[in-house]
């Protein structure tokens, strides 16, 4: 079936391609300019595998699974990565300090105007250094995809942001409360357990319906996207931090606030575009998510992914850092214009009809 905002031509033809090239000749001036802004702050660049044997242990990340043969024919299961997050973390345990990627990463089941099923992820890392210098960093490329392409204002349906403008910072008990009228942090204890019972009597107050097999993130994440993601980015770009600790599979605990983590989100115009950790350094505790979100995912969709045993093996010499994911295509978008992911792509994965 065809998707809402997907291109029907092929991307082929002279015609559609000679629409898409202003946004794809963009694309590529905010990557020079991106890779030059990382250079000018003494990163390296670096390049890891596509292949990995676990794609990612979220629950409802999707991976593009393949096998590897041995030289006597024996499978073994390997996935297309998710992120380069596993690899980069073991870099920086290798003794890397300063790393950028711009990497292609695979997600299955996504597809849409801001879905691709392959895309261009912009991971960076730095060692010793607290989250806060990520939002920084985030600010700095907004001002520098505007300035590259000589826009003004970012927009996306309807939304507009002044990519100049200094960003919101807003943690998500502030955010629930101002849109939703509920008190997140009440349904969290110190430890990180949460209470579905008494989020689900909150949402029900806020006048949302509540099915009898909501978990508790599932009633996160409805009152996130139906009440709070409208409102963000708009005028100016959105910091959304201070997750829930079970809401951050890969932070480390705030040190302000145990019972959120040191992770935020960025949104522009009502698009998240970069995800971002103060990276949790216990892989006792890494495993212990890890198994947790492994068992969701097998309950819900029935499958789970293997855990990479090499990468809990570094993160336990990893040093303290900060690290964060921007989909740079979404990016390509907002500032040149474009209305789909795919006008930003040089070549499109060919659609799959059913």
């Amino acid at each position: 079936m065809n998707h809402p905002g997907v291109s029907t031509f092929p991307w082929w033809t002279k015609n559609s391609h000679a629409d898409r090239r202003p946004f794809l000749i963009g694309r590529n001036r905010v990557l020079t300019a991106l890779r030059a802004f990382f250079s000018s702050r003494d990163f390296i660049e670096v390049d890891t595998a596509t292949l990995q044997v676990s794609p990612g242990n979220e629950t409802h990340l999707h991976a593009f699974a393949t096998e590897a043969l041995t030289i006597d024919g024996e499978a073994a299961p390997l996935y297309l990565h998710t992120s380069p997050e596993f690899a980069a973390k073991k870099l920086l345990s290798a003794g890397e300090t300063h790393i950028f990627t711009f990497a292609h990463v695979y997600r299955n089941r996504e597809r849409g105007p801001l879905h691709h099923p392959e895309f261009t992820m912009l991971e960076w890392y730095r060692v010793d250094e607290a989250y806060e210098q990520l939002m920084a960093d985030c600010a700095d490329m907004l001002k520098l995809a505007a300035e590259t392409t000589g826009t003004k204002r970012f927009s996306f349906r309807g939304m507009e942001i002044d990519p100049f403008a200094e960003p919101e910072r807003l943690t998500l008990a502030e955010a629930f409360d101002r849109f939703a009228g509920i008190d997140l942090l009440a349904s969290v204890a110190a430890s990180g357990e949460t209470d579905r019972d008494l989020l689900a009597a909150l949402v029900r107050n806020a006048g949302m319906r509540v099915a009898e097999d909501d978990s508790w993130a599932d009633l996160f994440s409805k009152v996130l996207v139906d009440k709070i993601e409208p409102h963000l980015g708009q005028d100016r770009a959105t910091i959304l931090c201070e997750y829930p600790i079970c809401e951050a599979a890969l932070a480390r605990p705030s040190a302000r606030d145990p019972r959120v983590a040191e992770r935020f989100e960025l949104y522009a115009c009502g698009v998240e575009l970069a995800n971002a950790f103060g990276e949790l350094t216990d892989a006792g505790e890494q495993r212990r998510r890890f198994e947790h979100e492994m068992a969701e995912k097998a309950r819900i969709y029935g499958e789970a992914y293997p855990i990479d045993e090499d990468f809990l093996a570094a993160l336990a010499v990893m040093p303290e850092a900060s690290g964060a994911a921007l989909g740079f295509d979404r990016l390509a978008m907002l500032a040149t214009g474009a209305t789909r992911i795919d006008q930003v792509m040089w070549a499109p994965v060919a659609e799959v009809h059913s």
